[in-house]
C-alpha cells in the first residue's frame, strides 16, 4: 500500500498494492500546470486508487483531461483522462509520502523536453542551498 497527499495535509490518498508503471512527463501541459520542468506520474488502476481525507478540486486542463490539487495549498496529486488512459489515475509521484520508494521507468513526451534539462548532471550540485 502507498499513500500521499497535498503539503498542508488536507487530501489525503491511498494506493492499495504496487505501483507498476511510473514516468517523467516533459509535455508543456504538465509543465505549465505544475510550474516545473518535468512531472513524475505513476498509473494507477481507478478501484486500487481513493482520496481517503478531504476533497480535491478539479481542474478541466483539457477538452480531455481533469487534473485535481489541494484548493488550500495548490499542491498537484492526481490527473484522470479517460480517453487516453481508460481506467487509470495517473498521481503525481512527488506526492507520494515515500516518494523515492518509486523510480520511473520511462520519459514520455520528451519532443517537448525544454533543452536545457540536457546535461543537468554537469551543472554544480549542492546538498543544501549553497551560502553566499
Amino acid at each position: 500500500m502507498h499513500e500521499g497527499g497535498c503539503h498542508c495535509g488536507a487530501v489525503r490518498y491511498r494506493i492499495e498494492g504496487q505501483i507498476d508503471r511510473a514516468a517523467l512527463c516533459h509535455c508543456r501541459d504538465c509543465q505549465r500546470h505544475a510550474g516545473a520542468p518535468v512531472v513524475g506520474w505513476a498509473a494507477i488502476p481507478a478501484e486500487r486508487f481513493a482520496v481517503v481525507q478531504g476533497q480535491a478540486k478539479a481542474y478541466r486542463s483539457s477538452e480531455l483531461a481533469e487534473r485535481f490539487f489541494c484548493s488550500d495549498c495548490g499542491t498537484g496529486l492526481y490527473y484522470i483522462n479517460e480517453t487516453v488512459l481508460p481506467g487509470l489515475v495517473d498521481v503525481q509521484m512527488a506526492s507520494l509520502d515515500n516518494a523515492a520508494a518509486t523510480a520511473p521507468q520511462a520519459q514520455i513526451q520528451v519532443a517537448e523536453r525544454l533543452p536545457w534539462m540536457e546535461g543537468l548532471d554537469a551543472l554544480p550540485a549542492f546538498e543544501r542551498y549553497p551560502e553566499g
